[in-house]
């Protein structure tokens, strides 16, 4: 485990010492004090509602220092206590610091509009079939907060790294990309995921393109080669630029087929051959995903054979695309979170899916989607109807994009559409329309709480 000594937590982050404790750092960085580990660093951030200020004497008990901003209460005699004006900014110099000290460490950097969680989990995946230890973001810890812990939990036996970098206000990823140090970039796709933050699709892949720039001259830039802006991407890297999928491709995918159970398809990667491979995860927009992800794998060394294994290794965070039966009813829970592009890919995987019965979507709104929302609401209704959907429910508060998503599938024949308020509405009407043999996609932006809907829907099981 990390141990950090006083004098380097308060070089690394600039903090003034308040007292000066007798226990050791050993166990890691801590922000929540439900989460308090014996002789953590225990750093008391502070956000619009809350302020961890206020919980730091209770994490001393456990904790071997705190960084604070403010003193409050009583804090125990053996936990070291440092002052800094922001506990945040404290928290990512320390990650910088540590990163410096893994020198060696083989990074790959992850972004992009959808698919960043799959694809950080298939990159992780493949790696560990060459490496001895191999560290990736813990779920989505994937933001200013996320990524920094996600650096002080790397060991230093640790011989590679994939850190996946969210963002949705222009100039975020910058900073992401200097703790991180990636030597190989994946972007996986330019969408409209945050459209209504950032303003265009340009600006986001103005935004997007800084992991690009921040590569190394030796480093390598992976992106689907499909993209509209894939130009643009490679224009924007002084690193080797890597466009996957392409029939032209060095890296691609050939006889494809997809069913509920994964995908298999024959892997291509110049200078290495071709190899079968069993994907365990439908959709043919996850082919695309373990494309990036072989791609990574084959520039940081490993064997044809080893890409192949890690891809039919993969496990993925919860809510992309898991499949299960209930009493002849499939279930896809797709609930993780939602943009017009992850939408559209879910619906069009689901509808492809070969059933006895109908097939049924459980949708919320997308958010951050600003003026667009509405027209692209809209476009999710039509592709509902069009993949031939049998009906469509809605969960969520009345607003303009539901009823523009309700519209427009009814404007392209489909006769059933109901919203409903709450997820235990939305599952007593799902009992009464789905019988044995169909399929149920549930897809929604993560504030929708989607998710809620299949646990409902279960507990009337």
């Amino acid at each position: 485990m990390m141990q950090i000594t006083t004098e380097q937590l308060m070089q690394a982050t600039g903090a003034e010492l308040v007292t000066s404790g007798s226990r050791v750092v050993t166990s890691g960085i801590c922000t929540d004090t439900r989460h308090i580990t014996p002789d953590c660093v225990f750093f008391a951030l502070s956000g619009e509602n809350f302020d961890a200020n206020c919980f730091a004497a209770e994490a001393s008990q456990s904790a071997a220092a705190v960084i604070v901003s403010r003193i409050e209460g009583t804090y125990h005699p053996a936990c070291t206590v440092l002052r800094v004006t922001a506990p945040l900014l404290a928290l990512q110099k320390l990650a910088q610091w540590w990163r410096g000290e893994l020198a060696d460490l083989r990074v790959v950097g992850v972004t992009g509009s959808s698919g960043k969680t799959s694809t950080k989990d298939m990159v992780r995946s493949i790696l560990e079939q060459h490496f001895k230890e191999v560290t990736a973001t813990c779920g989505n810890l994937n933001n200013h907060i996320g990524v920094p812990l996600s650096i002080l939990s790397t060991e230093k036996t640790c011989d590679a790294a994939v850190w996946e970098m969210g963002m949705n206000h222009a100039g975020e990823l910058a900073p992401l990309c200097a703790l991180t140090q990636p030597q190989v970039g994946i972007i996986t796709h330019i969408g409209s995921a945050h459209i209504g933050l950032l303003g265009s699709r340009d600006a986001i892949a103005q935004e997007k393109c800084t992991l690009a720039r921040a590569l190394p001259t030796d480093g390598c830039m992976i992106f689907p080669s499909s993209d509209d802006y894939s130009n643009y991407i490679s224009s924007q890297t002084k690193a080797y630029a890597l466009p996957v999928g392409g029939k032209s491709c060095a890296v691609r995918a050939e006889d494809v087929r997809c069913n509920p159970e994964g995908c298999d398809y024959k892997l291509i990667i110049a200078d290495l051959g071709e190899i079968p491979v069993h994907l365990p995860v439908p959709g043919e927009h996850m082919v695309n995903n373990s494309l990036l992800a072989a791609a990574a794998g084959w520039k940081l060394g490993c064997a044809l054979a080893e890409i192949a294994t890690g891809l039919g290794k993969i496990a993925l965070t919860k809510g992309r695309l898991s499949c299960r039966s209930v009493q002849g009813i499939l279930i896809v829970d797709d609930t993780y979170n939602a943009n017009p592009e992850s939408m559209t890919a879910a619906l069009h995987t689901v509808a492809s899916m070969p059933i006895k019965g109908k097939h049924y979507a459980v949708l919320g709104k997308m958010g951050e989607l600003g003026d667009t929302g509405i027209a692209a609401h809209a476009e999710i209704g039509k592709c509902a109807a069009n993949a031939g959907y049998a009906g469509i429910v809605m969960c969520g508060e009345s607003c303009a994009e539901l009823s523009a998503l309700a519209s427009a599938a009814q404007s392209r024949g489909m006769r059933y559409v109901k919203r409903t308020d709450t997820s235990q509405q939305a599952a007593e009407v799902l009992h009464a329309i789905v019988q044995e043999g169909d399929a149920i996609l549930f897809k929604g932006s993560r504030s929708t709480g989607i998710e809620r809907v299949i646990n409902d829907f279960l507990k009337q099981d």
